[in-house]
């Protein structure tokens, strides 16, 4: 399960769950399902749209005992090259399990600035 936070075009926040195997497969299922709708639709329409509204994937793995935990924190980013979004991993478990801090390559800081948010500072504490 992905959690997923985003903001609309008129810059209202909101989040929403899809069913994917990591974060990176959750962004791709949202670039991909739209689609489905027929010719109508193009993904040089849904790519970028999809860059520009989410913020954050959160995904969350679910445990043998049932339990779900978060895996991977990945940031979305508005640059697109070649159908490809810009995403970086800020948040990964490390191989003992430890949910640890990637603070390497954050795109798109300047969409949580404008919210107030001073994303180094969150993970330089983490």
């Amino acid at each position: 399960m992905v959690r997923i936070a985003l903001q609309s075009q008129s810059g209202l926040p909101g989040m929403c769950t899809i069913h994917a195997n990591s974060a990176s497969d959750a962004v791709t299922k949202l670039c991909t399902l739209p689609l489905l709708a027929g010719a109508n639709i193009s993904s040089s329409f849904v790519v970028p749209t999809v860059a520009a509204c989410i913020d954050l994937v959160v995904h969350c793995s679910r445990q043998t005992s049932g339990r779900r935990r978060v895996a991977e924190i990945l940031a979305v980013g508005q640059r697109v090259e070649d159908g490809i979004i810009e995403t970086s991993s800020v948040f990964a478990l490390d191989a003992d399990g430890v949910l640890q801090a990637r603070p390497t390559g954050m795109p798109a800081t300047e969409k949580f600035e404008r919210a107030g948010i001073d994303v180094l500072r969150l993970l330089e504490a983490a």
